[in-house]
């Protein structure tokens, strides 16, 4: 699993970093987290490609956003014929669909955009006489489509956990999803001596991420959404950071990816 980081700054880009977006491949897949401004112009740059076949938003302000508009349509250009499924956080699912509306994007190709829970299964099958199919290698039907067993269901191994935030501020709800993940990617906007904008603004410092990493116990912290106060040095961010999280450490640059290996693949 290839984790390439195309926007590490916060609202307002700069030079050096551009503002939120997350690109995961996993194996012959292809995920999008977030898609602000400018993102193609980073799967470009970078070479993740335009073969996303999901894109997760974690929230509608503007700098996680309003690159979907114009990747949807760069994709329409370059002829894309598979579906595009993008999923949004509950209550924000019309705000999405007005999005791509206003911009006057109508592809050729669906975009279907659902609106997720915590919890939600995996593609839809629960618990149950379907599953059970699935996991003794038949396939299923559900909601109109034939699932097979090897979109599931695979040989018995550890799998890998990578938490992405968002804007956030450290809460318990992160500790738990983040319980032992191989990667958590954290909201670390501020430093300490802006730690009371962190709390007005819904934000998290530096040294905040790294408490929460190593009450979650993940092996592996990148600082994300980093202030243009720290255009010209962020080090006081891996610093504070540093003295509380004694784990794989990084304060990403755009461009920059990492390796997700299985346990046993060390």
């Amino acid at each position: 699993m290839r984790v390439t980081f195309l926007g590490t700054g916060g609202a307002v880009p700069t030079t050096q970093r551009n503002t939120s977006a997350l690109a995961i491949r996993r194996e012959g897949e292809r995920f999008l987290f977030d898609c602000g401004e400018g993102t193609q112009r980073q799967m470009m740059r970078f070479d993740t490609g335009f073969g996303v076949d999901h894109v997760f938003v974690t929230h509608c302000h503007g700098d996680h956003v309003l690159g979907l508009p114009g990747l949807v349509q760069t994709m329409d250009f370059n002829g894309r014929d598979d579906p595009l499924a993008v999923h949004a956080p509950g209550g924000t699912r019309s705000a999405v669909a007005d999005l791509l509306s206003v911009a006057s994007t109508d592809p050729a190709f669906p975009v279907r955009v659902t609106q997720n829970a915590p919890g939600d299964t995996v593609l839809g099958i629960p618990p149950g006489p379907k599953y059970s199919k699935l996991h003794a290698g038949e396939p299923v039907e559900h909601d109109g489509r034939t699932i097979e067993p090897g979109e599931v269901v695979g040989p018995p191994r550890p799998g890998r956990r990578v938490v992405y935030t968002g804007d956030t501020r450290p809460t318990e709800a992160v500790v738990a999803a983040a319980d032992g993940a191989d990667l958590l990617v954290h909201d670390a906007t501020f430093a300490d001596d802006w730690a009371d904008r962190a709390r007005e603004t819904g934000h998290s410092t530096a040294r905040e991420a790294a408490t929460v990493a190593r009450e979650a116990g993940a092996k592996r912290l990148a600082l994300t959404h980093v202030s243009t106060r720290y255009a010209g040095d962020p080090s006081p961010l891996v610093d504070q950071a540093r003295e509380v999280f004694d784990g794989e450490l990084r304060l990403p640059d755009d461009g920059d990816h990492v390796e997700v290996p299985f346990p046993d693949d060390g």
